[in-house]
């Protein structure tokens, strides 16, 4: 491939990325605000931090691309398909740890954003853990 043409073809594949995680906004986040709901959402249900659970799902793809580089093609998803859902998510780690350098809004903007405040969670803007408080005779 000469390099014009890879710079075509990379321009093409930012369009089709961009267009995954628009999808992805839409079918995952459901927050047309908060980009990182879905990865807060599940860190709360686990008693986790968004970017280990963001991690997690990114692994899943990268078990897909390592299983096409060693061979196997009968997968569920293009390799292709996979590569794109990897990248997406590498940028919303890069974005999440630009965030942790520059953060945008003040904790009670992202509390409040996050669903964070009065339901008897605590997070901790610092480390990015969540923590809960277990109500009456429930096990947490």
């Amino acid at each position: 491939m000469t390099k014009d043409r890879y710079d075509e073809f990379f321009a093409e594949i930012i369009d089709e990325i961009k267009e995954t995680r628009d999808e992805g906004q839409k079918e995952y986040a459901h927050d047309v605000i908060n980009v990182f709901a879905n990865f807060e959402r599940t860190a709360r249900q686990l008693s986790t931090t968004r970017d280990k659970v963001l991690m997690t799902f990114l692994m899943k793809h990268m078990d897909g691309i390592i299983a096409h580089v060693n061979g196997h093609t009968s997968q569920r998803e293009d390799v292709r398909g996979r590569i794109k859902d990897a990248i997406v998510y590498l940028t919303l780690l890069w974005a999440m740890a630009e965030g942790e350098a520059n953060v945008e809004w003040g904790v009670e903007e992202f509390l409040a954003d996050s669903e964070l405040k009065n339901n008897g969670t605590t997070f901790n803007p610092d480390t990015g853990e969540v923590s809960y408080q277990a109500i009456g005779d429930e096990t947490v």
